[in-house]
């Protein structure tokens, strides 16, 4: 009897240190993502926002898009009877785009939040489009972030990549932005550089050159948005509703109207020396040190994955891989 009570003892004591080894393990990766990021300058501070107002109208889903403290911040929603979004009310060819976003909480499988720049409706056959997504999760995962960047229509260029936040992205609102210009495209979340994207001319065919709008959507992407679609919506959670602040359009306009922080496009300059343009300064043109080492630090701790390690979609690498 006290043999079988030591035997069960010991096996008791060796079942719940390999339970805490697992659940610590599990708890540490997790815990891992919430790194503390490199001090970098914000961006954001250099422009001033604009009312939701004046640089946005309704892109659908009217109903489920509220306008609040005097136009300096939104919701957007997605039920079971439509998603919304917003659409600036002026093209731009190039310039820093911004918006200080809170997520839904809760399970969000199959949500798409997007904040990008498109011509779709000018160039339905060979448009351009800069992309940040933010895809949902379900009960074991977090939200994540896909960058994504084609030219000339075709969704086979895409050009995307994902990472793990270093932050709860539904806790308060964080910043999301997009540089555009001749030299490079840069995506960056509260001003840290997750990914930048050279215009050196190898891969012009798939570098954005037309004018484009700028969108920020919610919309159902269950066909594919979490784990490849394996996770779809549960509308039992509905409505998901983001929170919208501080947006920011700054840069060259095609637009007759112009909006602070930005000029018209037939009075830009596209040299690196131009004053009069407000996004071709040297913080703008290539990153700086400082960003470097952010950038480094994104890539290496919070990318889990990029097409230029998808062998299996691409047999041969595409030459800016190389």
């Amino acid at each position: 009897m006290n043999h079988n009570m030591a035997l069960f003892q010991n096996n008791f004591f060796i079942f719940g240190l390999f339970f805490f080894c697992i659940t610590t393990l599990v708890c540490s990766n997790t815990a891992s993502r919430h790194y503390t990021p490199p001090t970098v300058a914000p961006l954001t501070d250099l422009f001033t926002p604009l009312s939701v107002d004046q640089g946005f109208s309704a892109f659908f889903g009217g109903p489920n898009i509220k306008i609040i403290n005097n136009g300096s911040m939104a919701s957007i929603a997605l039920d079971k009877s439509s998603g919304s979004g917003l659409i600036s009310r002026n093209d731009f060819h190039y310039g820093f785009f911004s918006a200080a976003i809170k997520l839904p909480a809760g399970i969000s499988s199959g949500v798409v939040l997007a904040f990008y720049l498109s011509n779709a409706d000018k160039y339905p056959h060979n448009h351009d489009e800069i992309d940040i997504e933010l895809l949902g999760h379900d009960k074991r995962n977090n939200w994540v972030l896909q960058t994504n960047i084609y030219a000339n229509g075709g969704v086979s260029t895409g050009r995307e990549e994902k990472f793990y936040f270093w932050f709860d992205p539904t806790a308060q609102h964080h910043y999301y932005s997009i540089i555009w210009n001749t030299h490079h495209v840069v995506f960056l979340v509260d001003s840290i550089p997750v990914r930048e994207f050279p215009n050196r001319g190898a891969f012009s065919s798939v570098y954005p050159s037309k004018p484009m709008s700028v969108y920020v959507t919610i919309w159902d992407g269950s066909d594919w948005a979490t784990h490849g679609g394996k996770y779809p919506i549960n509308y039992k959670y509905a409505p998901f509703v983001a929170s919208l602040a501080e947006m920011e359009m700054s840069g060259c306009m095609s637009n007759e109207t112009v909006l602070p922080n930005s000029i018209s496009c037939s009075k830009a300059s596209h040299s690196s020396s131009s004053r009069s343009d407000p996004v071709y300064g040297q913080e703008f043109i290539s990153l700086s040190k400082q960003q470097i080492t952010a950038l480094d630090w994104a890539r290496s701790k919070h990318m889990f994955y990029s097409y230029c390690k998808d062998t299996s979609r691409f047999k041969v690498m595409p030459s800016e891989c190389k």
